[in-house]
């Protein structure tokens, strides 16, 4: 979970509001308590007058003093009790969130559901915004860890073929071999920077800008083309006779990334002979595309799974992969205010159902 900018300056704005109006009621509770506390001891006064026939100035001093120190103490232990306490309370919660801790709630009892209305929300409002940076921290930490692990892999593997090329001593073959797996784990750390970078600025979007008018279908062919020497080495056999002519109007660039990947890994994981085959049509005010392959499929236990951020189905990492294709393009879809599924069952083939919602033509 993340918090985004806009939210947090919302909180913060809401925030302020509450620790104003919570200074206000304050202050009028102050005043309401030292009037009274004057009505008060002013009433005890005269009591004690009367009772002494008006003739005492000692007793009604003592009187007025015992007045005040019995209701001041009262008055004092309520104050602290429902205001004082969970304001105390917040104040080394909001310690223990400067210094990095981030699992720290307040939590006063009772007293929480009996003082008043503006701490209540600003106690409900701190719990809230420390779970979020939690789950964000939590975020930071998973992504770096994985992040990390995805990439120490291929530099180890370029860093040891690339000692043998320079220390020599190997044949033709071996230095186009060497060369070409260090080129390939380039390539990888590459899309995998690229990809990482384009997710970073995803998340913080909410309005997506250089909207253009588009054939959604040509865009279709277009990166199926593209991978026209993967696809025609394995002798697959794409069928995209389904496909509606559809004028989209969103940013091109943005949901071609979304065609690639699912393209990418649908000849990646068809075997050689197999088939894929892609359809576009309009439907219920919407277009829906679905690619469909014959591939080896998704077992059930990783088919929820696919689209969280460097998840991979094949531990074995024997397809070379980075966990971040299907997240991202979850992320766009979703940015295009459609939605994606997926159906799968190892040795079936996937076939993943895309929904997108935009101006079409």
């Amino acid at each position: 979970m993340r918090v985004k900018k806009k939210d947090t300056n919302e909180k913060v704005d809401r925030l302020f509001g509450v620790v104003n109006r919570l200074g206000v009621k304050m202050m009028l509770f102050t005043l309401i308590i030292m009037a009274g506390s004057d009505v008060l001891i002013f009433t005890a006064t005269i009591i004690m007058d009367m009772i002494a026939g008006g003739e005492s100035n000692t007793i009604s001093i003592l009187a007025s003093l015992a007045a005040s120190i019995i209701i001041g103490t009262m008055l004092s232990f309520i104050v602290w009790i429902v205001v004082l306490k969970p304001l105390s309370e917040l104040i080394k919660g909001t310690k223990r969130v400067m210094n990095g801790d981030y699992s720290v709630r307040i939590d006063v009892g009772w007293v929480e559901k009996r003082t008043i209305r503006e701490l209540r929300a600003l106690i409900r409002d701190f719990n809230e915004m420390v779970e979020e940076l939690q789950n964000t921290e939590m975020f930071r930490n998973d992504f770096i860890s994985n992040f990390s692990h995805e990439f120490k892999t291929p530099l180890a593997s370029i860093r040891g073929f690339a000692r043998q090329l320079y220390e020599g001593d190997l044949t033709p073959e071996q230095q186009r071999e060497f060369s070409k797996i260090i080129l390939d784990e380039t390539e990888y750390l590459s899309v995998m920077s690229q990809n990482t970078l384009l997710m970073t600025n995803l998340e913080n979007k909410d309005i997506v800008t250089d909207r253009t008018e588009f054939s959604l279908d040509e865009q279709l062919r277009s990166c199926m083309l593209r991978l026209e020497p993967q696809w025609s080495e394995k002798n697959i056999e794409i069928d995209m006779e389904e496909l509606e002519e559809v004028r989209f109007f969103w940013n091109e660039q943005l949901l071609a990334h979304v065609w690639n990947n699912l393209f990418d890994n649908a000849v990646k994981f068809t075997p050689e002979g197999g088939s894929i085959c892609v359809s576009c049509r309009r439907e219920s005010g919407a277009v829906k595309v679905v690619v469909a392959d014959s591939g080896c499929g998704i077992s059930a236990d990783a088919l929820p799974h696919i689209f969280e951020k460097f998840y991979q189905a094949d531990k074995s990492h024997a397809t070379k992969g980075n966990g971040l294709g299907l997240p991202l393009t979850k992320k766009i879809v979703e940015l295009c205010g459609g939605s994606i599924h997926a159906e799968s069952e190892p040795g079936r083939g996937t076939t993943f159902y895309v929904e997108l919602r935009g101006e079409t033509r």
